[in-house]
């Protein structure tokens, strides 16, 4: 293969169709002719080294690359607002670059993350032009996937990121006080508490249901319009681990075009940054974990740009890391055909909380229990230990680890099988259903699945969180009735995982999980606007009339 030369064009500006000119870096290969063109469109800048390094690497291969900063952001003009006008503006730089003289008029998208979302929100508007992606840790439906997960607002990540895309350069959060920023109220007012008055901001706090603010933004509803194939990326522990999977459904099975409807997948054990490490959190996953993305991307490219039968959509679309075992395996979809879902039901005599109490966890039916009681205060919440953050994780840890801290507490109640007496594979979507009363008018509930060692090392896979008035819609919130039995599903999101040989299954039950979520104040009050709190007292059914229990994706032995 040849390793050409490049040629650089920098800041050469891209007209959109208000007039705005966004600023592309382009790199081409020394060498005649018209070529596949990758482009990525960023918020961080087009001058970031590793975007450099990554054009170059493709223009070597012969390939166009074109580096675009979004509108409003860095060298490009325009006002940025987060996720607005990447749709309209993506394909306008497309057609733009699929009328220049070294493009041969394909074009493939390429980028994690938020250079991933703009991918997604091009790919409905159709250019001509635009051939294939590979979206890496990203989402489509920013209501559900990013700002209000199971309608609790997803703190952590929208404090740490999402205050610092305001400007048009990053913005430092080194010198924040995080632990007492984290808890300053009223969350509408915390953009001025940090010293910036962010529009953007006020308003996902407004929209604390889903409405048509969500709706202009979500490409959920858009897979019918999409002709390009996507070759999706994520991690067990990424922030967006289940909705790598809705979008390589959501495409695969309702693209617009044959072609899109043979978008690929890989999961490996890993957080936001993917395959960067054999460890994530505590646990090394081993050398097998690491994959070279970049070089499957290549193949990607190379099959649907340039034309070159490598096989690679003759593979099975689906290929996934099993943690337990730490092997890699081929699947044709998802969730796998093959699963038994089982129900492991919540059983107690009353007094589960703490990993030191009485909570068990079976296959086995409840009859007749006591309720397991605790008291939500939420000056005192749960602590995040790891899970699937971001993007700061010296501030918040993402991935892997021990839970024990957090299972000590008397408002953690703990269900816990007998040690396996064989392997047994959970992978897929988790759910959880939990019958549960509070005292008052709005309250949380969240559950996670951690895989419990001999030793009693406890691995969190997986969890959830359900805002109270959200259980029966995103769309129209309605409030409790006091001390009232209600059926609650948590989704739990997705994990693949083996509980080894005298390993345990243990679901925790709770309701916080802060800084990762914002703290229900538990007042039915509008979400956002003020800072008053109370303590709930919460109660878990777990009786033949409300069996509480978890639904797990068995995967029988091949």
């Amino acid at each position: 293969m040849a390793n050409y030369d490049v040629e650089m064009r920098l800041n050469i500006k891209t007209p959109m169709r208000d007039g705005v000119n966004l600023s592309s870096d382009i790199y081409l290969p020394k060498a005649p002719g018209k070529f596949p063109t990758v482009l990525m469109r960023t918020p961080y800048s087009n001058n970031m080294d590793t975007m450099i390094e990554k054009a170059r690497q493709l223009a070597n291969n012969s390939y166009a690359c074109v580096i675009q900063d979004v509108r409003g952001r860095w060298d490009s003009d325009g006002e940025h607002y987060p996720f607005k006008n990447h749709g309209t503006d993506g394909y306008d730089t497309q057609e733009w670059i699929g009328q220049q003289e070294w493009c041969n008029g394909k074009i493939g998208m390429a980028g994690g993350s938020y250079v991933g979302l703009v991918q997604w929100q091009s790919a409905p508007h159709r250019s001509e032009f635009l051939t294939c992606m590979v979206p890496r840790v990203i989402c489509n439906d920013f209501y559900t996937g990013l700002v209000y997960p199971g309608g609790a607002f997803q703190l952590n990540v929208l404090m740490t990121w999402g205050m610092r895309t305001n400007g048009r350069t990053a913005q430092s959060i080194e010198y924040h006080h995080w632990t007492e920023a984290f808890r300053k109220l009223p969350l509408i007012e915390m953009d001025e508490l940090a010293g910036r008055k962010l529009q953007f901001w006020k308003d996902w706090i407004e929209h604390a249901a889903y409405d048509d603010y969500w709706d202009a933004i979500n490409v959920e509803t858009k897979w019918g319009e999409i002709t390009a194939p996507a070759f999706n990326m994520g991690g067990w522990y990424d922030l967006y681990a289940q909705h790598t999977f809705i979008n390589f459904n959501g495409l695969r099975q309702n693209g617009r075009t044959p072609e899109s409807r043979q978008s690929k997948l890989i999961v490996g054990p890993w957080p936001h940054s993917l395959s960067a490490s054999t460890h994530t959190g505590d646990i090394d996953f081993g050398a097998p974990s690491m994959v070279d993305l970049d070089g499957e991307e290549l193949r990607w490219f190379d099959y649907w740009l340039k034309g070159i039968d490598n096989g690679i959509v003759d593979e099975p679309p689906l290929r996934l890391f099993i943690m337990g075992v730490n092997e890699w395996r081929d699947e044709h979809e998802w969730p796998l055909a093959r699963t038994q879902w089982q129900k492991w039901y919540l059983h107690s005599n009353g007094k589960a909380n703490a990993v030191l109490g009485d909570g068990e966890l079976s296959t086995e039916a409840p009859a007749h229990e006591p309720t397991d009681h605790f008291v939500y205060d939420p000056r005192y919440p749960v602590q995040t230990i790891g899970g699937n953050n971001c993007c700061s994780p010296h501030i918040v840890p993402w991935g892997p680890y021990d839970q024990r801290p957090a299972e000590m507490r008397g408002d953690v109640l703990c269900y816990t099988s007998e040690p396996m007496a064989e392997d047994m594979e959970v992978t897929g979507p988790i759910k959880v259903i939990l019958y549960a009363a509070t005292d008052g008018l709005d309250t949380d509930w969240t559950a996670k699945l951690v895989d419990v060692s001999p030793t009693g090392y406890a691995m969190n896979l997986c969890d959830g969180i359900i805002r109270a008035r959200y259980r029966e819609s995103f769309t129209n919130p309605t409030l409790l009735e006091p001390n009232t039995v209600y059926e609650y599903e948590i989704d739990v999101a997705v994990t693949g995982n083996v509980f080894q040989k005298g390993h345990c299954v243990r679901v925790e039950i709770s309701s916080s999980n802060f800084p990762r979520f914002d703290r229900n104040p538990n007042t039915g009050n509008t979400l956002g606007v003020d800072a008053e709190m109370r303590s709930a007292q919460q109660t878990v059914y777990h009786t033949s009339q409300y069996p509480s229990h978890i639904l797990l994706p068995v995967i029988p032995t091949q």
